[in-house]
């Protein structure tokens, strides 16, 4: 998933920003789809590992998990290496690393070789993202700051619904299930890889390439006149992505639940529906209503999440396959909103001077939510079964999204009193 980077800008180029080339911006913000689109590409597959080699939903979710690890990995030790090195050579190593994980992939015959793979995927995506998101801010034509993160934003559920879609696709039908997937993400990355080589330009004026200082702790403050905004946003975006996660994790499952069989298109499916929908939801909102305060953004997105994960907890007791999607939808309509609100909430409450080590502390909480409760979730599903359990999972997130958006409502009164 991506991160925002929200130091100032050390563009080279005029002031203005009217004779910026669109190619440059159009190239890295593909990347960030294409790279977004590697995440969720196991997801489709991971029944069929599971199928294959005979471990447990527990495994299958620290697996999954070890992905949001690699990406706190990047976040706290790497982040703003491109303000260091250069955008360049950032975007092309961590594009280096990703085509390693694809390798990983394709030649894994156990699980070990999951966590291996998933642990380099997320190492590098998280080093990407950040330096995208830089790239973004610095290339977009009209120096429009604002639009290069909302493209930024929208890049992660399109990318997401994207890949998830293609790798169910070429796994329910294609002539390799566990390998063309990995195959057509390693042809897609060299492109881009070539794309930026030739295309983007360095922004970041006179790098000192300061290798030495490559590795570098990022610190984890909110400052106080920022905390009560921190503490709704952080809850906001820690049940949307704890949901999220939870897709992520373990949509294959609940497919084949809901099926009595596993399908891995209709895996991909489920993230489309969910995902695909979040990242519409992020663009509609931002082009229609785009005066409408952010806490708006974030009250309905928490009730969206709320009524969307009852509907498809209510479809698995059922058996409707139609309310599970529409459910899926519902939730990603939440998912999008909740975190859009949310992180412009925090990115507006701290100050200039301390937004990157508050941002950083918003996305450890977000990565947090992202990893754990899947990792409780399939340790819960080999003593409860999967259906219960997602009917725990349901209603602790109906509960913390609904008192999340009253606790907003009421900040807001607060703050308008």
């Amino acid at each position: 998933m991506t991160a925002y980077d929200d130091r100032p800008s050390t563009h080279t180029g005029d002031g203005s920003g009217t004779h910026r080339p669109a190619r440059p911006f159009r190239t890295v913000a593909f990347g960030v789809g294409a790279v977004l689109a590697a995440n969720s590409t196991p997801t489709p597959l991971y029944v069929t590992y599971q199928e294959r080699w005979g471990f447990s939903a527990g495994t299958l979710t620290t697996v999954f998990a070890v992905y949001a690890a690699g990406v706190l990995a990047a976040l706290l030790l790497v982040g703003g290496l491109s303000d260091r090195i250069g955008r360049r050579p950032v975007l092309q190593g961590s594009l280096c690393a990703l085509i390693a994980s694809y390798a990983l992939f394709l030649a894994a015959d156990g699980v070990t070789w999951l966590y291996c793979a998933r642990a380099v995927q997320g190492l590098a995506t998280g080093v990407f993202t950040g330096a995208a998101g830089a790239a973004l801010a610095d290339l977009h034509p009209r120096a429009d700051h604002r639009t290069a993160g909302l493209v930024n934003s929208a890049a992660m559920p399109s990318g997401l619904a994207v890949g998830a879609t293609v790798s169910g696709a070429l796994a329910e039908w294609g002539p390799a299930p566990l390998r063309s997937p990995f195959l057509v993400l390693a042809g897609v990355s060299l492109v881009v890889l070539a794309a930026i080589s030739a295309w983007v330009p360095e922004t970041v004026a006179a790098p000192g390439r300061q290798w030495s200082r490559v590795v570098r702790l990022q610190p984890l403050r909110v400052p106080p006149e920022a905390r009560r905004e921190f503490l709704v946003a952080a809850m906001g975006v820690a049940v949307a992505w704890a949901v999220g996660g939870l897709y992520l994790g373990l949509a294959g499952s609940l497919v084949k639940e809901l099926l009595h069989g596993s399908d891995s298109f209709v895996a991909g499916l489920v993230i489309l529906s969910m995902q695909g929908v979040a990242g519409a939801a992020q663009l509609t909102w931002a082009l229609r209503w785009s005066t409408v305060p952010d806490r708006v953004a974030s009250a309905v997105g928490c009730a969206a999440l709320c009524l969307g994960i009852l509907a498809v907890a209510s479809a698995l007791f059922t058996g409707s396959p139609v309310l599970f999607f529409a459910g899926s939808a519902v939730t990603g309509v939440g998912f999008g909103l909740a975190f859009m609100g949310s992180s412009r909430r925090i990115t507006q409450a701290a100050p200039l001077a301390r937004r990157g080590e508050t941002l950083a502390a918003f996305f450890v909480v977000a990565y947090l939510a992202f990893s754990v409760p899947s990792v409780l979730a399939g340790l819960l599903t080999t003593r409860f079964g999967l259906v219960h359990t997602f009917y725990l999972f349901a209603e602790t997130t109906a509960l913390l999204s609904a008192a999340t958006a009253v606790r907003s409502v009421r900040l807001d009164a607060i703050h308008l009193s």
